[in-house]
């Protein structure tokens, strides 16, 4: 035991020596990482895109404002809920309206304001429009720009955001590095984090975001070897990587996540809205938005920096979702009038090239970081996603706080295949032409040299296990220069992460 946490805590320490604080100013370059595809002109210029950051549902004691774009809807409707589900006691419809069809200068924006105080109110859209088959249908569907939902995401719920900070919220703040060389991060999967009936968690909040509010846990309650927060304290662990957290699908949220109906979390929803799964209530909108707070000032306050794993390359479905819904073609890369592009693996690739998805990444990321103090995004397949979004998120981020970390996987995850994307791999240009300082990329390099692994081959040894054969590899990643930059914020180091053998079953096998 000793010995791993020795080696585990010795490699984090090496893993980031190579990051290094800089001033971002960044310049956007204009240039994205995409070509021609089958629906790349469609709804955009000037007389579509709307800049507007009031999309959704605007709340106050004595009105609501719900904002919709949709160029593709021939008429839309508002209905109320009284409930997030029709499985909930008092279940019933409050009323439908109609909202206003946008004028000559409204930019495709559908609005609608009711006098009254709409909190807990919960709604959803009737979209009538064109679907994928040029049919005129009419869809119902959750908000795309939810900030809070009911159990599984179906329907939105109007929120007052400042009830749902925990007591002395207003003085929490970003923790962030001086220098990035100084964090040292582990990846955390929430329910895995403190499920276990033997991580001194009370019962009540084992496997949920409120076990990271618990201190003085060990193992057993016996008192002696140290769990969940107290374990990443004595281990001096000052950042996390929380895998994706943002509202997923495959998971039935009454029951919340269980060693059987459990999820990694890259199937995401409603991207502004934390999962019910790891709730106390995933009924009642409010208490996920809560307690994720709960959780991250409880990190905030050991001196922990928050990392958010984000999935802003697609959807768990295209067909269903709620961008296609609202307007059908616009917000996936598709190749045809039928069929996606697949650069994400999953069906599905996110058209952030598109000026209204690309105002969707951004104003989704400087949410999490205004309204959740969170620290850091950690991008999950990066390469689907174009320079000029990443460049612009930097930007919005530095308005935050400029030491927010930012990086992610410099690859896509399906074919290439008639993929426009070209994949911000370590060895393109990409890192020295277009993306800006401060955006970093996992270096595969340097985790097959150190460790000697390729599509976890066994009874190799790398660096790390005693190997010379890569050491000028390893030397070079240690001074941040793999990534065809002379640029150390650009390039992340790393040994192990979710996918794949981690470091410690390498090493196992490659002296067995």
């Amino acid at each position: 035991m000793k010995l791993r946490r020795t080696i585990s805590l010795l490699l984090a320490v090496v893993l980031l020596t190579t990051m290094a604080v800089v001033s971002v100013s960044a310049v956007d370059s204009g240039k994205n990482a995409t070509g021609a595809y089958d629906n790349q002109n469609l709804y955009e210029g000037s007389n579509y895109t709307y800049n507007g950051t009031d999309l959704g549902a605007t709340w106050s004691p004595s009105s609501t404002t719900w904002k919709v774009w949709s160029p593709a809807a021939t008429k839309i409707q508002l209905k109320l809920y009284s409930t997030g589900s029709d499985r909930e006691n008092g279940a019933k419809v409050l009323g439908i309206h109609n909202m206003q069809a946008p004028g000559t200068n409204d930019k495709y924006v559908w609005s609608l304001t009711l006098n009254g105080n709409f909190k807990n109110v919960y709604y959803t859209y009737l979209i009538t429009a064109k679907d994928m088959f040029n049919n005129v249908v009419t869809n119902e569907t959750q908000d795309v720009y939810s900030k809070a939902v009911g159990v599984n995401g179906n329907r939105s719920m109007v929120v007052d955001l400042d009830s749902t900070d925990p007591e002395g919220w207003d003085k929490d703040t970003n923790v962030v590095h001086k220098t990035k060389t100084e964090a040292a991060v582990w990846e955390l999967h929430i329910r895995d984090f403190s499920c276990d009936p033997d991580s001194g968690v009370s019962e009540k909040n084992q496997g949920n975001y409120l076990a990271f509010t618990e201190g003085g846990t060990t193992y057993k309650k016996q008192g002696s070897i140290a769990t969940c927060m107290d374990y990443l304290v004595e281990n001096n662990i000052n950042t996390v990587q929380l895998m994706p957290f943002a509202d997923f699908d495959g998971v039935d949220e009454v029951y919340g996540a269980s060693e059987v109906d459990r999820n990694w979390g890259y199937n995401p929803k409603n991207f502004n809205v934390p999962d019910g799964s790891y709730s106390s209530n995933a009924y009642d909108g409010n208490v996920r938005i809560n307690e994720v707070k709960q959780m991250i000032q409880a990190l905030h306050d050991r001196g922990i920096s928050v990392v958010m794993d984000v999935v802003y390359n697609h959807t768990a479905g295209s067909e269903g979702s709620c961008f296609t819904k609202t307007v059908p073609r616009y917000y996936y890369r598709m190749q045809s009038q039928l069929a996606n592009i697949d650069g994400s693996g999953q069906g599905n690739e996110m058209a952030t090239d598109k000026s209204m998805m690309r105002n969707f990444v951004v104003q989704s990321m400087k949410y999490w970081a205004e309204e959740y103090h969170i620290d850091g995004f950690r991008f999950d397949l990066m390469g689907c996603i174009d320079c000029t979004t990443l460049n612009t998120a930097r930007q919005a981020l530095n308005q935050v706080n400029s030491g927010i970390l930012m990086y992610g996987e410099p690859w896509i995850g399906g074919s290439a295949s008639g993929n426009p994307s070209k994949p911000l791999e370590e060895t393109s240009s990409v890192w020295t032409s277009t993306l800006n300082s401060g955006i970093g990329g996992f270096s595969g390099k340097f985790r097959t040299a150190a460790s000697k692994v390729d599509s976890d081959k066994v009874n190799t040894q790398g660096w790390v296990g005693g190997s010379s054969a890569s050491v000028s590899t390893v030397v070079n990643g240690i001074k941040g220069n793999l990534m065809n930059s002379n640029d150390n914020t650009k390039t992340v180091n790393y040994l192990d992460c979710h996918d794949n053998l981690n470091l410690w079953e390498r090493l196992g096998d490659a002296y067995t």
